[in-house]
């Protein structure tokens, strides 16, 4: 390690890196805009739009992408994505400023929002080892300490260029890259395993009530389940301790403002791995748990099976009345829509014991599939995490984190 080198992170820098401004490593630094009109002029196809609701750390989410058509396209021509530009987020609140991804393939054609910047880099820099630099949490730090933003947090061009981030050769930044991108890869797998068996099981299951019938029988939805209330277990939390499962969490799993507390409370109101949560008010979901012991907050129901019934078939039975509770719940003239207790009463088919008997053989395995990959991501994110620091500083060689990542993929 060289003594007279330091990074910004306050790093000593191995002998052989380099410490660098964005700007002299980018051939672009740019941001977009939204056309005049706002979301009215979203178009159902054509040019993708990427806002800051797309782009996370390490990877890019098509949740709600939108589109625009070729006129507002071509106004926009300036900031046209190209496949492996760096989109980061320079506005937002605490969640989503500064979140940085690759540009996918699939996604081009596309262009930016004012609130993404497009990074594009010069041969002399791996956008994957950019990425990752950017992403790790003392850099986020360092960036967010210089944002010129009021209430809303804003980086500008100007201060982006003139990070300075450690930088070794080029081949040895893509295998710090690889290294990670192959946690990152594993990841995304599992996502889609995840994603395939719930799907796959709700079309079995689809095709069971069409199929089968008369085998199936109506019955009150709180007839399968005790649907349990959280409660306000936010109120005086000490910040240590379970995560406080609140809709936020349910969403996007735990983030800035996600409260902890240390309390007892009844294990009624506990979500462990595998429980089936449904939040009744606001945005309106339901979910398998796969994440930590956890204490469960007020407007989401906890769903504990009846009469011996498996937590899939309580999962399919929720999610075969969501669309029909969040219409419910729109219709509600408040701030934030939900259903009543009343609801829950309403019917739904459930299969008889012989047909349930056949369903459980093939959908259980699905669900615990699902479930084993969801938790394994969390393992697999935690290991990346920590490995992050380590490599980007020169603490960690690329070989032994190798060694580590195989003993995972």
């Amino acid at each position: 390690m060289s003594d007279s080198l330091v990074s910004p992170l306050g790093v000593p820098m191995p002998d052989g890196w380099q410490l660098r401004s964005i700007g002299e490593l980018c051939v672009k630094i740019g941001s977009g805009a939204t056309p005049k009109g706002g979301a009215a002029v979203y178009t159902a196809a054509g040019t993708n739009f990427i806002r800051s609701q797309n782009v996370f750390d390490h990877y890019f989410s098509s949740a709600g992408l939108a589109h625009i058509d070729d006129l507002a396209a071509e106004k926009l021509s300036g900031v046209a994505v190209r496949e492996r530009d760096v989109l980061l987020n320079i506005t937002g609140d605490g969640e989503t400023i500064a979140r940085c991804c690759v540009a996918p393939q699939w996604i081009i054609p596309a262009r930016v929002n004012q609130h993404v910047m497009i990074l594009r880099v010069s041969d002399a820099l791996s956008p994957d080892y950019l990425q990752r630099y950017l992403s790790q949490p003392a850099m986020r730090v360092h960036m967010l300490n210089h944002n010129s933003g009021g209430s809303r947090r804003a980086l500008t061009k100007a201060q982006v260029a003139g990070f300075k981030i450690a930088v070794p050769a080029l081949k040895e930044q893509e295998y710090i890259a690889a290294a990670l991108g192959a946690l990152d890869e594993k990841i995304t797998i599992n996502g889609r395993i995840a994603t395939t068996a719930d799907h796959l099981s709700a079309d079995i299951f689809r095709h069971a009530t069409l199929t089968s019938s008369t085998h199936f029988t109506e019955h009150a939805l709180s007839a399968t389940a005790e649907f349990i209330n959280g409660r306000a277990f936010t109120k005086d939390a000490t910040g240590t301790g379970r995560m406080v499962v609140r809709i936020a969490e349910i969403n996007n799993g735990p983030g800035s403002s996600t409260v902890y507390n240390d309390i007892d409370v009844p294990e009624k109101h506990l979500a462990r791995p595998g429980d089936v949560l449904f939040s009744w008010s606001g945005s309106l979901m339901v979910t398998r748990w796969f994440r930590p012991e956890a204490i469960i907050n007020q407007h989401i129901f906890k769903c504990v099976p009846k009469n011996s019934f498996p937590r899939w078939l309580v999962s399919q039975l929720v999610h075969r009345k969501i669309d029909e509770f969040r219409a419910i719940a729109a219709s509600k003239a408040t701030t934030m829509g939900h259903i009543q207790r009343k609801h829950l009463d309403e019917p739904v088919l459930v299969p008889t014991r012989e047909v349930l008997s056949s369903l459980d053989a093939r959908i259980a395995p699905l669900w615990e599939r699902a479930l084993l990959a969801e938790r394994e991501n969390l393992a697999l994110a935690a290991l990346r995490d920590t490995l992050l620091p380590q490599l980007m500083s020169g603490r960690l060689r690329v070989r032994d984190a190798e060694k580590i990542v195989e003993d995972h993929v």
